[in-house]
């Protein structure tokens, strides 16, 4: 079953600070949270691993942006098949 991390977690999982994630996501070079309710949001965990992996093995900011399109991309294809 996939899980969700809610942000103290990715922020533990990836060492960012707060400012930093939300930084990255603003650059394009970290998901952005998925709603998981009214007033909560979270990262599904593989997504976090991903980008923890692709960091870890050198990618930098260009690089890291297109498996993060990739990752929003199949985010969309899921609800849209959901739907």
């Amino acid at each position: 079953m996939p899980t969700i991390y809610r942000c103290s977690t990715v922020l533990a999982e990836s060492g960012f600070s707060r400012s930093s994630l939300y930084e990255a996501i603003a650059d394009g070079t970290f998901t952005k949270p998925v709603k998981i309710s009214e007033r909560a949001v979270g990262w599904p965990a593989d997504e976090v691993h991903a980008l923890n992996s692709a960091r870890i093995g050198g990618a930098g900011p260009d690089k890291l942006r297109v498996p993060v399109q990739r990752l929003h991309d199949a985010r969309a294809e899921l609800a849209r098949v959901a739907a």
